[in-house]
């Protein structure tokens, strides 16, 4: 099995303060900021930041749909961390302070990928796929950001 990794950054519109109380708020920002890709959002436990545990499906495609357990801590620096209980995926959202008073979101993502020829699809094919979704997250988020 080789390791996935999968790495998206987006300059954000407000201080970066405002945008990780924003991406650690799992009770009311994220499921606005969640795109098309992720059904059946509950929220388990918490709902700010770390301790939090959430539930979704995430559909990177037609066929494959992730069934995620995510508990979320938060790493030096203030980073968080969510990690699927159901699989290896781990989920690293950071946010640093930009020019202007905007911020710089990046997401990383890893895990474990499938062997032989369907593992070979997967390390070709899912980054793309993947990088797109949380394209259109960190998208939703500017619009939050900047509507608040």
């Amino acid at each position: 099995m080789a390791q996935v990794t999968v790495t998206a950054q987006r300059v954000i519109h407000g201080p970066a303060e405002q945008v990780r109380a924003a991406l650690a708020d799992y009770q009311n920002v994220r499921p606005k900021i969640l795109t098309e890709h992720y059904s059946d959002y509950q929220l388990k436990g918490g709902g700010q930041g770390a301790g939090s545990l959430v539930h979704w499906k995430l559909a990177a495609t037609e066929k494959r749909v992730r069934d995620q357990l995510v508990e979320v801590s938060e790493a030096d620096g203030g980073a968080l961390v969510e990690r699927d209980q159901n699989s290896s995926m781990v989920t690293t959202w950071t946010v640093s302070p930009a020019d202007g008073g905007h911020s710089t979101v990046e997401v990383h993502t890893t895990w474990n990928g499938a062997g032989g020829i369907g593992g070979f699809f997967e390390r070709t094919f899912a980054p793309a796929g993947l990088r797109r979704i949380y394209d259109g997250v960190l998208g939703k988020l500017d619009s939050v950001i900047q509507s608040s």
